[in-house]
């Protein structure tokens, strides 16, 4: 039996607006099943990152942005491959026209913002009620995004992203705005619905966020990756306090990993 083509590969990538360049010659490769971190401060070029893989942007000439060994997708295409979750998706679901959860969900195998002209069937329905009762989040079916708070509206966007099964999963910043407890709780509920199967690259600054079973961990900054390596490498007093630029004492317990800082 052949190996799985590989999740993504990146190779010499540069993006620049005006004269900045906000990535500078990215090289990156992700195995398919394998669960990464990409750590960094804010500005460190990890949104243009996400950009990249999500085939939101090209690299100037030269650079290589591959999924699957694929450099050009159609994006709705993409968009059924690819689970995404994001603050920003959260927003556009509540926003304007606010959707119903189920509604929210179920577009997801359209890769469309809610529902038109769309013929769904009764199995999109029950895989739907089934990928929101593993997010513990069925019991939100009848009300809009709007009204739900920040840790329900995550684990609504959870079932999105899994509701078609995607070879893949990718989480920006997908904690920002949840309280401690919050925080926790979408995490604990994300570790129950990823499997090995899953690729998962998790973009954040919080080391917290990084699951126990993600072993790999890249730090960014200035828009280049500086190192890249198991966790426990990776996740130390010295690389920290020289990637964030201020004193930092790492802890761990259970698999968790934190960091004090000052």
């Amino acid at each position: 039996m052949s190996d799985p083509l590989p999740f993504l590969d990146i190779a010499d990538a540069t993006v620049q607006r005006g004269q900045r360049r906000l990535v500078d010659g990215l090289n990156l490769s992700v195995p398919a099943g394998q669960h990464v971190a990409i750590l960094g401060p804010n500005g460190s070029g990890k949104s243009t990152l996400v950009n990249l893989v999500m085939q939101q942007i090209r690299p100037l000439f030269g650079g290589r942005v591959a999924l699957w060994e694929r450099e050009h997708w159609d994006l709705f295409e993409l968009r059924r491959q690819l689970g995404y979750v994001s603050p920003a998706l959260q927003g556009d679901l509540a926003g304007e026209e606010p959707l119903e959860v189920m509604e929210a969900v179920v577009s997801a195998f359209f890769a469309a913002r809610g529902l038109w002209h769309q013929q769904v069937t009764d199995a999109m329905r029950a895989e739907a009620h089934e990928a929101l009762a593993r997010s513990s989040a069925d019991h939100l079916i009848g009300r809009t995004m709007d009204t739900l708070s920040t840790g329900e509206a995550r684990r609504v966007l959870i079932a999105r992203a899994l509701v078609h099964r995607p070879k893949a999963l990718l989480l920006d910043e997908a904690c920002a705005g949840l309280d401690p407890a919050a925080r926790r709780a979408f995490l604990q509920d994300l570790r129950q619905v990823i499997g090995p199967e899953v690729t998962l690259i998790v973009v954040t600054h919080h080391i917290d966020e990084i699951l126990p079973e993600i072993d790999r961990v890249v730090l960014m900054t200035a828009g280049r990756l500086i190192a890249d390596g198991p966790k426990s490498q990776m996740l130390t007093d010295a690389r920290l306090s020289d990637l964030f630029g201020i004193a930092a004492r790492v802890e761990t317990r259970d698999g968790w990993y934190a960091a004090i800082y000052g």
